[in-house]
């Protein structure tokens, strides 16, 4: 394994705060801290327009916090590219782009268990951005092709930045996307999604990592060659006996699963004790070892804890802002800002609770 995970904390890396200090000292304080990405500090911090720096056809309308896409454009700046692409540089995620990131990186990162960055993935950015026509970049193959291509790189530059920092970084792929390649819908399936999947992990040099917050399917995520995955565990109420055995193979084979127990709806996690998450993921695990007879202990040993999804937007009630959190008032931050606090309290408590069940 990359790093001792034994139900050690992180979180995802988009979060509401528009105060970029807040957000580090809320990251750092993870035993596996993350940069944040603030879209709220600026239209570049998004997570859509990060990845796309650099890539041809694509234009930023900041005015109108748009990012969009342009054939002729794609077309007129392929020869540029081609020379840009020599240069390693073309990749990195500059400082207009990301403040956040480079604030990140200016600290000492050596200490840290792991450190870890992430990136929209090729599949969630091409349903995402759409060209002149109204079209998902997905369904064009030439773009397709180059956009896997163009996403391998950023990722492969942010590892080398974050590794020279720390040597058990990794950089995770945000795919909300491949819970849309199995709608009937859609123009770009679940079989091309794995097959288009596996030649462009192979061409990583970051041990290959997916997040998915959106609903899921396990035991294809668990088997699209990554060996690390991260999901939202909450939505599951009860683990399937059919994914049992999926998880079970992922961490027999040295996988570590980041399970995301911790709501960020508001009303949600308002219902719910710390005490009463850390019981629904040992259910969670208690399946798994019944069905294939891989010992909770071993799960534990290769999971990290981690809040169930972003609170970008907050979909639930606003409850979470009559506290106090942080000894900060409540009128100093918004309604997601309080929710994400107030689960990042409750993410430690059950990583505690779990760590001193599962005796790591």
């Amino acid at each position: 394994m990359l790093f001792q995970a034994a139900c050690k904390t992180t979180a995802m890396g988009i979060m509401p705060h528009t105060d970029i200090d807040r957000a580090l000292e809320l990251a750092f304080g993870l035993d596996i801290p993350f940069w944040p990405q603030l879209p709220n500090v600026s239209f570049y911090e998004d997570m859509y327009v990060q990845a796309s720096e650099n890539f041809p056809g694509i234009m930023v309308d900041e005015v109108n916090k748009k990012l969009l896409f342009d054939n002729a454009r794609f077309a007129e700046e392929l020869p540029r590219y081609s020379e840009l692409i020599l240069n390693p540089d073309t990749f990195k995620l500059s400082e207009r782009y990301s403040v956040v990131y480079h604030r990140f990186l200016s600290r000492d990162l050596s200490s840290y268990p792991a450190v870890r960055g992430q990136l929209i993935g090729p599949v969630s950015f091409g349903f995402r951005v759409t060209d002149e026509n109204n079209r998902p970049v997905i369904y064009n193959d030439d773009v397709r092709t180059m956009l896997y291509d163009f996403i391998q790189h950023k990722v492969n530059a942010q590892y080398r930045e974050l590794k020279a920092k720390n040597p058990r970084a990794f950089v995770w792929l945000d795919e909300p996307g491949l819970g849309w390649v199995f709608s009937g819908l859609s123009g770009y399936d679940d079989l091309r999604a794995k097959a288009d999947y596996g030649n462009f992990l192979g061409g990583l040099e970051n041990p290959g990592a997916l997040h998915l917050c959106a609903n899921v399917n396990l035991p294809y995520l668990l088997g699209m060659g990554t060996n690390i995955l991260s999901f939202d565990a909450y939505q599951l109420e009860l683990m399937p006996k059919g994914y049992a055995r999926a998880v079970a193979d992922f961490i027999s084979n040295g996988g570590i699963i980041a399970w995301g127990i911790v709501p960020t709806a508001s009303e949600v996690l308002s219902r719910e004790t710390t005490a009463a998450l850390a019981d629904r993921l040992s259910a969670y695990w208690e399946v798994v070892s019944r069905e294939s007879r891989i010992e909770p202990t071993r799960i534990a040993e290769q999971a990290l804890i981690a809040p169930a999804r972003c609170c970008l937007k907050n979909i639930g009630q606003v409850g979470a802002c009559e506290e106090k959190l942080a000894g900060v008032s409540p009128a100093s931050m918004s309604a997601e800002e309080a929710v994400v606090e107030k689960a990042f309290g409750y993410l430690k408590k059950v990583s505690e609770i779990l760590k001193g069940r599962y005796g790591r």
